[in-house]
């Protein structure tokens, strides 16, 4: 046991909940978006000005999705080059055998195959050979055997999160704004969440709405300590910045997470805020605007496919409401209790 503990560290190869929970899935979550996501948005830029160029890059990102997920989760877990390269044809074969959850097969298909590519990588004389070999075969044979089910499996889980969201909008709705706007601010990625899960529709306005909440809710309470810079890297950026601040005082959290639950059904309830554009902008929030970009989208997606007539004022008020309006309304008015109360002081916002 001791030679194989030994083993593993000389190879890096560090088996945990960080590791793979948070390192490779934000990681992962970061490779979806320089691929599918950022081609979305080209493509779509590109349709709306015509310009055929723009569709065409757009849509060579977008199909790039798995390699981009794979490479990204190999760089996360410090593969050797050798193994970082051999990952490009595991994403794809991962990404496009599991599907609808192929961002989930791709997660645990990547982690294998570029873990036992570190374990052989210049352990021979013929690395450039085995290496890539064994990263290959590892992962594409797990591909063909394993990430149909996977993708299955999460693609249902993900229909059953929608399913129950069209059933019961108000508490799927508080349910699922709340856990992902949680899951957006700790150090894991929502993004790759709500990709993984394939999850759109109402609950998909849901997760927009909760990690908008977090996101606007802690840029507008923490203002006063972080002025302009903190209110565009928390509310442009990621409101994560605050996990240091949150393990300090647990309660700074609670105002962005009330803010989430009253949001969350707002959404689902009144404005019907749907996400059908690209699952992965679901868990971006306000991040570059991803999530409001995604909401746009997925309108001129349902316009083009007959499911709806144009976009409405309507449809413009609930965006910028569930957005940004509410969060920081809400955010500000439970924060100046909780100052009030005592739970927060000068300073535990301070970036």
């Amino acid at each position: 046991m001791g030679k194989f503990k030994a083993f593993l560290k000389r190879k890096n190869i560090v088996i945990s909940g960080k590791r793979y929970g948070i390192d490779a899935l934000s990681a992962m979550a970061q490779g979806l978006f320089c691929s599918l996501l950022i081609g979305t948005i080209i493509k779509t830029l590109g349709q709306q000005l015509g310009v055929q160029f723009l569709i065409d890059i757009g849509q060579y990102a977008f199909e790039m999705a798995g390699p981009a997920m794979a490479v990204a989760i190999g760089y996360a877990l410090k593969a050797d080059p050798m193994v970082l390269f051999s990952l490009v044809g595991v994403g794809w074969a991962a990404n496009a055998e599991g599907g609808a959850g192929g961002p989930l097969a791709v997660l645990i298909i990547a982690i294998i195959a570029a873990e036992c590519g570190k374990a052989v990588s210049k352990e021979t004389k013929v690395d450039i050979l085995v290496t890539p070999a064994v990263t290959v075969l590892v992962g594409v044979a797990l591909a063909k055997l394993i990430a149909p089910p996977i993708g299955t499996a999460a693609s249902a889980f993900g229909q059953l999160i929608m399913m129950a969201t069209e059933l019961q909008p108000f508490w799927m709705g508080i349910a699922v704004s709340v856990l992902v706007g949680i899951a957006l601010t700790l150090p894991i990625s929502s993004a790759a969440i709500c990709a993984a899960l394939s999850l759109t529709g109402l609950a998909g306005g849901a997760a927009v709405a909760g990690c908008c909440a977090q996101m606007v809710g802690f840029a507008v309470m923490s203002f006063k300590e972080n002025r302009w810079g903190g209110l565009v890297s928390q509310g442009l950026g990621t409101s994560m910045l605050q996990m240091g601040n949150i393990v300090k005082n647990p309660r700074i959290w609670i105002a962005p997470t009330l803010a989430s639950a009253i949001t969350g059904p707002i959404a689902t309830c009144v404005f019907h805020l749907e996400m059908s554009g690209a699952a992965v902008s679901s868990g971006m929030g306000t991040c570059g605007l991803v999530g409001q970009i995604g909401v746009y989208t997925g309108w001129l997606s349902d316009i083009e496919a007959g499911t709806k007539a144009a976009i409405t004022a309507f449809d413009w008020i609930g965006l910028v409401l569930i957005c940004f309006v509410l969060p920081a309304i809400l955010s500000s008015l439970f924060g100046l209790i909780e100052r009030k109360l005592g739970w927060i002081k000068d300073g535990d916002l301070k970036l």
